[in-house]
């Protein structure tokens, strides 16, 4: 037994980077209990394991009598003498007591201190791997589903995603591989628990951190977001170096950052929009492409009146009042919004001259134009601006797309008019 165990020890410190004196301890100390059993309640009693050899040893204290009245604490000078020739009487002397069958014994306790120690010391490593990493974004893979919740095998530790913490949108299976923001690390009495999310708005703050230079660099700073998991997220940026676009830095050559990012996401929708000191700009900023005719900002409610035109009410409210409610969470301020009043006024012709031009820039019919301008587009950038899940709920899936192509080669054809002629 002795040869083997210097041998796990060694093969534990090599394999699992467990040192071998804190496995030797935990077995002494196992040791030592079981000792107690089957040697006797002896007087101030210790084991000893041999570094090199793995011998085992079981030694007491006794103290030197002339006549012993309890073999358990006491031993007589002369049998002192015979392993400390020089001890008095009154003092202690260490001796041997280590019974036949305590081989056995010791193999049985071994065993089951070093398997409890390891977990024990894996735990902690693991613990101590994990206890600064909130708030970092990490890898793994989708083992089991227990009830709503998700538990991640990340390696050295399973980590669970609570249902809350899930995006609704997203469905995983037991296989695959995805990221997660690290919400939290507890060490309790099981154990570390690492808890994590893909729904936290830091999530995407900490993946537009990994993804944009300028933001690592702190040239771009995050200042607000706001999101609704799964649908989208609204991001407020703001530069320290005025050469820096924190916009288009964070869009990135032909889109690329951000298209990574929503495409890590699930295809969340992702608007980007440009921090401002000033309310009035910075609400402006974050309902855009909506174009606003009117602010008028409370400072006690803490809130923003904002009016539009008529055919930018849709477009400034949004899907379900969606944009509406993320510029309210991104901005930290209220947020209503209204159509103007004078726009009542005259209103059928209103209607009649937006079909007429509906009809005469897309190219449709009456009908179809009647349509669009009855459900809030009565302009080009409303159409192009609008989800092509919205034209279709009110067109069909053939008449949406062949509207939004109409839309996209009216708005080049203007764009190409804008530009200076060659010379």
């Amino acid at each position: 037994m002795n040869g083997e165990l210097i041998a796990v020890l060694d093969y534990l410190q090599r394999e699992k980077g467990i040192d071998r004196e804190v496995l030797l301890e935990a077995v002494e100390q196992a040791l030592l209990q079981a000792s107690k059993k089957s040697v006797g309640p002896g007087r101030d009693l210790r084991i000893e394991i041999d570094r090199q050899t793995g011998d085992i040893r079981a030694l007491a204290k006794l103290k030197v009598v002339e006549q012993v009245a309890n073999k358990h604490d006491e031993i007589t000078l002369i049998d002192a003498r015979r392993r400390q020739p020089n001890i008095q009487l009154g003092e202690d002397v260490e001796v041997e007591v280590t019974p036949q069958n305590f081989g056995r014994v010791a193999a049985q306790t071994a065993k089951q201190a070093m398997l409890q120690r390891i977990r024990q010391v894996e735990k902690n490593m693991v613990y101590e791997e994990f206890k600064g990493r909130a708030g970092d974004v990490i890898s793994g893979t989708v083992r089991r589903f227990e009830r709503s919740d998700v538990i991640i095998d990340l390696g050295k530790i399973e980590a669970i995603m609570p249902s809350r913490e899930r995006v609704p949108t997203e469905e995983y299976q037991p296989g695959d591989r995805i990221r997660a923001y690290i919400l939290s690390v507890n060490n309790s009495s099981h154990g570390p628990e690492i808890v994590l999310s893909r729904s936290h708005p830091d999530f995407v703050k900490r993946l537009f951190e990994l993804e944009v230079t300028e933001i690592a660099d702190k040239t771009v700073e995050i200042k607000a977001i706001a999101r609704e998991a799964g649908y989208r997220t609204k991001i407020a940026v703001a530069s320290r170096d005025d050469k820096v676009d924190p916009v288009g830095a964070c869009v990135g050559m032909r889109g690329m950052r951000v298209k990574n990012i929503v495409r890590e996401l699930g295809g969340e929708k992702i608007d980007i929009t440009r921090w401002d000191p000033n309310v009035r700009q910075f609400v402006a900023n974050a309902l855009s492409p909506a174009k606003l005719k009117n602010l008028i900002i409370d400072e006690a409610k803490h809130a923003v009146r904002i009016i539009v035109e008529p055919d930018q009410l849709s477009l400034a409210i949004g899907k379900k009042g969606q944009n509406a409610r993320l510029t309210s969470k991104l901005t930290g301020w209220g947020i209503e919004i209204e159509k103007e009043e004078t726009a009542e006024l005259g209103f059928e012709e209103k209607v009649a001259r937006a079909i007429g031009a509906m009809t005469s820039m897309l190219g449709v019919d009456q009908p179809t134009a009647e349509i669009l301008v009855k459900s809030g587009f009565h302009s080009l950038e409303g159409v192009l601006a609008a989800e092509l899940t919205d034209l279709e709920e009110i067109l069909g899936p053939e008449k949406a797309a062949a509207v939004r192509q109409a839309a996209a080669a009216e708005f080049e054809k203007r764009q190409a008019g804008e530009q200076p002629a060659a010379s």
